[in-house]
């Protein structure tokens, strides 16, 4: 074999070499490549999936959904029975006056649950599967509304009658004042931090409701018409003390957020 064969030989070797290198270096360039990519592809799921479940969206469509239901349901039992004579018509529409008071007041008090509902998630960014559940449960009481509205109607100077209508909305209260402490003290669910004057407000509404109900329905006992304006009176209060806060200087600020 001569020089040039083996120079010839040894060059091919090298290139071969060479190539076998680069050919190594580039399948281990690409797997990392795709490692890369493919965890990038799962972190990008995980946060897709995790945004999903934490989107309050549902949560609010189902909610706002439940109260639309519920405020149509109450105003069913206003009815007026068929095939009267005019003479008689007057009475009927009489007659049904207690039923059209119960509406009234389990139609502004189911407004006023749902200006909660809704000044609460104003400030929620995520929901969490605590949240959800809460949520579920604060809507259990709040759906025997129209149960009970209808229970007051039929016998609204009945104690009993006073008292379930008390019970039901004392629960809807109780419960919205743990999914609100709930979700106040997990700011990663909120949209900023809230302050503590704003927490206190919050826990006041629900407290002094539940205080009025509580007189409504000690006073069901001997007094059933004041009993039934106490409850009337509910959601003015309400309204009345969330324009003097959001009015004072002192409470502005934490009280804005409030309807």
């Amino acid at each position: 074999m001569g020089t040039t064969d083996v120079g010839q030989l040894g060059s091919s070797a090298t290139i071969s070499m060479r190539r076998s290198v680069q050919g190594l270096l580039s399948r281990r360039r690409d797997g990392i490549c795709y490692n890369v990519m493919s965890m990038g592809e799962n972190e990008a799921g995980g946060t897709a999936r995790e945004s999903r479940q934490g989107n309050p969206d549902r949560v609010l469509t189902f909610t706002d959904g439940v109260f639309a239901i519920i405020i149509t349901i109450l105003v069913l039992d206003i009815r007026i029975p068929e095939d009267l004579e005019s003479s008689s018509l007057g009475t009927a529409i009489g007659d049904v006056g207690p039923t059209f008071t119960a509406w009234v007041i389990s139609f502004f008090i189911t407004g006023m649950y749902w200006v909660w509902h809704r000044d609460l998630f104003n400030r929620v960014k995520l929901v969490n599967r605590d949240v959800v559940w809460l949520n579920v449960v604060y809507l259990l009481p709040v759906c025997l509304i129209p149960f009970a509205s209808s229970v007051l109607g039929e016998y609204h100077d009945e104690a009993v009658a006073l008292h379930l209508y008390g019970a039901v909305l004392i629960a809807a209260s109780l419960f919205r004042m743990v999914l609100y402490a709930y979700v106040m003290r997990r700011p990663e669910l909120l949209w900023e931090p809230v302050s503590p004057a704003h927490r206190r407000f919050g826990t006041l509404l629900s407290v002094a409701t539940v205080g009025v109900y509580v007189v409504a329905m000690v006073l069901a006992l001997w007094l059933p018409t004041v009993s039934l304006l106490l409850y009337l009176a509910v959601p003015l209060l309400y309204f009345v003390l969330v324009t003097a806060l959001r009015d004072r200087p002192t409470t502005s600020g934490a009280a804005d957020d409030f309807s």
